[in-house]
């Protein structure tokens, strides 16, 4: 299980920077040419800094669950990974499309990604 969440911690990570470094280079362009480019980027800029965060807490939860597999690890590694999808992935399709509808589903990611932490916390906690 832990070497499984790991490479997803990588491939997430990766990916975060990929698109955090696109977001600062080649969409601020494309953005400032729209009336709401700015809040755009904002967008881009608060999806790209979880996802980032979140890849790191995936890590962590990774490193956990290879010293001490637990079932509530691998619930805390899916909710993470759902939550940045949902979180992360609302925010950078709204940034590209402007539809801000998709700004319902952000909440359910932001939940995921706070349900990971707490999980992490209560595996770690009934472990000790």
């Amino acid at each position: 299980m832990g070497k499984r969440i790991l490479f997803a911690a990588g491939l997430i990570g990766a990916l975060a920077v990929v698109l955090g470094a696109f977001g600062a280079h080649a969409l601020e362009k494309w953005a400032l040419t729209l009336a709401d480019g700015a809040k755009r980027l904002e967008w881009w800029a608060t999806a790209s800094r979880y996802h980032f965060w979140h890849a790191l807490l995936l890590l962590g939860i990774g490193v956990l669950a290879q010293r001490r597999p637990a079932p509530l690890l691998q619930s805390a590694a899916i909710s993470c990974v759902a939550g940045i999808v949902l979180f992360s992935g609302s925010l950078y399709v709204m940034t590209g499309t402007g539809i801000k509808a998709l700004g319902m589903v952000t909440p359910i990611g932001g939940v995921l990604l706070i349900a990971s932490w707490v999980m992490l916390a209560v595996a770690v906690r009934n472990d000790s």
